[in-house]
């Protein structure tokens, strides 16, 4: 017998050589039919894998993510499987899960596919599934494993196979078809009803530009059909909130081949949203005690080789500046650190003037290649809400805390309640990426977990995806269609005050060195503004929208009227434009809906006579008619209630 503990602390004591879909029956039949995935002693295993010990098993569902990506890397081998069938001679490469779908890599050799050929990779997809083939997994030993590739001639799979450890290699098998896979999948094809393959592309082999270009076909899958509509009719609403998009038709930023790739142009209206956000976010940071700074867009060369960025961001950076002195060099700052420990560095401090809290908007450059730029996601040129607390050791948890706090206000405003933290800790087997000693990492990554527990959060931690001078935490937001982005940043670290020499005078007269806190609650300006204009869908806050009110007039008989109520409203503080053009109504009341503008005033014959306006707004239609003052106070009074409810 074995005892097998389950996710709620229940033990269960079964026949060794149970499977994890025999547990799975014994809870209920109902529940077995939803398990697809399984993980035993915390390693994948197939849900007909026989468990011989004592062990801690969890079964998943298309509910968790594990369950997830059985599913989607399960779809990949019924991709693979369907492309062999249609397109004999080719050669596979790799099919993993992906965090929405699968895709799979092939060279295709002197074949061609577009993607008109889709739909019938997709039919050929289905018909596999819909014989309810098993996965099996089989362990091989190295040497049949390079025999059978190397009589395929799929030197591909004989290159990842060199690379693994003799006893570790298995194939997973279903119908006909056999792949070189680690393991992880649904117990049968059966298992999934729908299939979107969604788009091709290319892709390098291992990433390397130097290696031949493979053939990419990305995928999506469902357990029901109902899933698969509802998730394109997502992707189409994401069609229509794409931030490019919007912000184009809303006129709030442009991009210019003249002045480069990567480089956004703030147009005005943009240009008063980012200014609304700044001042927004620099009231929140009086209150919490910050200083602002100004720092230039440059710094020598030597500042970033003290830092360590030129050794970790060179290859990513702009080519330096060299001036007419000899040896002279210069670069467009990668981030705004090094600026503000030189800032500390200006003059002597001691433990009574920490925590000292540095800030700025500031602008960073880094060379992003070509392909990877994407709207104001993706740029080579940003701005960062910044902050440096340079703080003793016995100050960096309560500092840490009060970050966290502001982090949270900043999402609350804008309305990103959804959201998980991620404590991104160093990757423990590749030290050559990070800077510092071992003892301080492990100082910086007890801070960060501490504080996270101390304060609640739901995080997950992550090895591997610290910055090369300290652990983080990140907030990853989830926004109106479901998608996690990566927005507010938390990141300790005891490596730049040592390479910086920055020092204290402490209590005891000695002098010692101060952690710094690195912070961005936005992350970036352009990256912020691109998620809130796709969560929102362009219809921002009423405090936060470019214009708030749009008066439209009858004619052009109208527009000395039009232009008094303009005047009353500019009086109150409200945001308004007066739209005089010799158009007709019902086209001024389109362009103004398209523009997210929350309310319309229209003024005519009528309304002049009564000294009134006729109300409208956005996405509901008309309200009335009431006099200029008594819509001033209405608006003032929705942007205060907003505004409390924000707590802005």
């Amino acid at each position: 017998m074995i005892a097998i503990t389950l996710p709620d602390g229940s033990v269960k004591h079964f026949d060794a050589g149970v499977t994890p879909m025999d547990v799975a029956k014994s809870i209920s039949e109902g529940f077995a039919r939803n398990v697809i995935s399984a993980s035993f002693n915390e390693l994948t295993v197939e849900t007909s894998t026989p468990l011989m010990k004592d062990g801690s098993l969890i079964l998943y569902t298309w509910n968790n993510e594990e369950g997830k990506k059985a599913f989607w890397h399960s779809s990949a081998h019924i991709l693979a499987q369907a492309l062999e069938q249609l397109y004999p001679g080719i050669k596979l490469t790799i099919g993993p899960a992906i965090e929405n779908g699968f895709y799979y890599d092939v060279d295709f050799g002197e074949k061609t596919i577009s993607e008109k050929d889709l739909k019938e990779i997709e039919d050929k997809m289905l018909e596999i599934a819909r014989g309810k083939f098993e996965f099996s997994i089989r362990e091989s030993s190295k040497t049949d494993a390079l025999d059978y590739y190397k009589k395929q001639g799929n030197e591909y799979k004989v290159e990842l196979i060199e690379n693994l450890e003799d006893g570790t290699i298995t194939f997973c098998d279903h119908d006909t078809f056999t792949d070189l896979c680690r393991g992880g999948h649904i117990p049968n094809t059966g298992t999934v009803k729908a299939i979107k393959l969604m788009s091709i592309a290319g892709a390098y082999w291992r990433g390397d530009e130097k290696n031949k270009q493979l053939t990419r076909i990305y995928g999506i899958s469902f357990p029901k059909q109902k899933d698969l509509t509802e998730y394109l009719e997502l992707l189409e609403q994401a069609k229509q909130r794409d931030h490019r998009k919007l912000g184009k038709e809303l006129e709030l930023f442009t991009f210019s081949q003249k002045v480069g790739q990567g480089l956004p142009l703030w147009l005005p209206k943009g240009a008063a949203l980012r200014e609304r956000l700044e001042n927004f976010l620099k009231k929140a940071q009086k209150k919490a005690g910050y200083e602002m700074v100004i720092t230039p867009h440059i710094g020598q060369k030597e500042l970033y080789v003290t830092s360590g960025h030129y050794a970790k961001y060179g290859a990513d950076s702009f080519q330096s500046i060299k001036t007419p002195n000899e040896g002279e060099e210069f670069l467009l700052k990668p981030m705004n650190c090094p600026h503000h420990c030189e800032i500390y560095n200006s003059k002597p401090w001691s433990y009574k003037d920490l925590p000292k809290r540095f800030a700025e908007f500031g602008t960073v450059y880094r060379y992003e290649q070509s392909g990877e730029l994407h709207g104001l996601t993706r740029v080579r040129g940003f701005t960062q809400d910044d902050a440096h607390i340079f703080c003793t050791p016995d100050q960096l948890d309560e500092e840490f805390k009060k970050v966290i706090d502001l982090v949270l206000y900043v999402f609350g405003s804008l309305g990103f309640e959804n959201f998980y933290t991620q404590v991104s800790l160093r990757d423990p087997e590749k030290p050559e990426k990070y800077i510092g000693s071992i003892e301080n990492w492990e100082k910086a990554e007890k801070a960060i977990i501490n504080a996270a527990e101390s304060k609640g959060l739901d995080y997950k931690i992550e090895y591997g995806e610290a910055a090369f001078y300290g652990p983080k935490l990140d907030f990853m937001v989830k926004d109106a269609l479901g998608r996690s982005w990566q927005l507010g940043t938390i990141q300790v670290d005891y490596n730049l005050p040592e390479r910086f020499e920055l020092e204290y005078k402490g209590s005891d007269n000695e002098m010692h060195r101060p952690v710094m806190i690195h912070r961005a609650p936005f992350g970036s300006m352009e990256r912020f503004v691109a998620i809130l204009l796709e969560h929102t869908g362009g219809n921002f806050p009423l405090w936060l929208m470019p214009e708030q009110v749009s008066i439209l007039s009858l004619s052009e008989k109208y527009e000395k009227y039009s232009q008094k109520v303009l005047d009353l409203l500019e009086n109150d503080e409200i945001r308004a434009l007066a739209d005089n053009r010799s158009e007709t109504i019902g086209k001024k009341i389109r362009e103004a809906e398209m523009n997210k503008i929350p309310y319309m005033l229209i003024v005519g014959e009528q309304e002049e006579k009564d000294g009134t306006v006729s109300v409208r707004k956005h996405g509901e239609g008309d309200l009335g008619t009431m006099t200029p003052n008594a819509f001033s106070e209405l608006i003032q009074k929705a942007v205060k209630e907003e505004l409390k409810e924000f707590n802005v």
